[in-house]
């Protein structure tokens, strides 16, 4: 008999990868407010009641709780339901785990740090900066400070998802291209670690199979920053000798991106390391599998794709 699991905001960029990734040894049900796959049903988990109803009935062996407001203006503009559906929310996956007496995996994230130190590892306190970062470390603290077995990973600079998923930096900039925009301007004094979620999704498994509960960083492996990611993006596409990246301070984008970020967010997967259980790829060899796996015919369809291969090689 497989294992079930049980995926709490599975709509996004990272439940399609946990999806895609335990799909095929474990018997998992995914829910979100936002059905947008065939294999997702609705669940808002902000409704305690209707949560622990859903999965007492599925019964799972574990509790995947991944669904948050990420969008860090959103959660400055509307306090009341990030802190619902980043913090309240994850007090319920609590209290359902504890009462089914099986673990819980939580997703945190490397904002919750304010940037004064240039890496942080699995030990370093978080420091918050805005209401988003808030929201998801009080989450994160209810989780250590009461279930009884848990996984909390920290993720850094997301990319997963496709076209239609991922609203974060990559897609970002993409869009920017297909929209015939050849100047692009990248912040210059943001550091940070991308994170591909698929990989992401592995090295959960790897630590769920293997009984290692408690807190880890895993981000991808290299240090980089908001200007080189862009560049080594375009770089993978070809474009080098079509598009200018203009770098400016985030001042410049200040009216759109007006929510404090800190100025690091770099994490060092120490723990993993410790454990010998760190499968987190270079972000770059990251970042050519996901423009390959997730974007390849999208660039082609709308003509901005200048490598001469079929397909991108990592």
């Amino acid at each position: 008999m497989k294992k079930k699991i049980y995926i709490a905001g599975a709509g996004g960029m990272l439940g399609e990868a946990f999806y895609r990734i335990f799909k095929d040894e474990y018997t998992v049900k995914c829910t979100d407010k936002d059905v947008n796959e065939q294999w997702l049903e609705f669940l808002d988990f902000r409704n305690f009641e209707a949560y622990r109803k859903e999965v007492k009935a599925f019964s799972p062996d574990y509790l995947f709780h991944l669904g948050a407001h990420t969008d860090l203006e959103y959660c400055e503009r509307n306090q009341h339901d990030a802190y619902l559906t980043n913090t309240t929310s994850v007090e319920n996956a609590v209290f359902i785990a504890n009462d089914l007496n099986i673990p819980l995996l939580y997703i945190s994230t490397a904002g919750i740090f304010d940037g004064a130190k240039d890496f942080y590892d699995d030990w370093d306190e978080p420091n918050p900066l805005g209401h988003y970062a808030r929201s998801k470390y009080m989450g994160e603290r209810y989780v250590r400070e009461n279930a009884k077995r848990y996984i909390i990973c920290r993720a850094g600079w997301m990319m997963g998802g496709g076209p239609e998923k991922d609203k974060k930096f990559i897609n970002k900039i993409i869009k920017q291209l297909v929209n015939g925009n050849r100047n692009l301007h990248v912040v210059n004094d943001k550091d940070g670690t991308p994170t591909f979620t698929v990989d992401f999704a592995r090295n959960v498994k790897l630590l769920l199979e293997r009984e290692y509960w408690g807190l880890y960083n895993m981000v991808c492996g290299g240090e980089t920053s908001r200007f080189e990611v862009a560049n080594e993006l375009i770089n993978i596409l070809g474009l080098q000798d079509e598009v200018t990246l203009h770098d400016v301070p985030s001042s410049y984008f200040e009216d759109t991106y007006f929510a404090p970020r800190p100025t690091s967010e770099r994490l060092v997967n120490k723990k993993l390391e410790l454990r010998n259980i760190n499968i987190m790829r270079d972000w770059r060899i990251a970042l050519k599998e996901y423009i390959n796996d997730y974007y390849l015919d999208y660039l082609k369809e709308n003509n901005i794709y200048r490598v001469k291969d079929s397909t991108i090689t990592a």
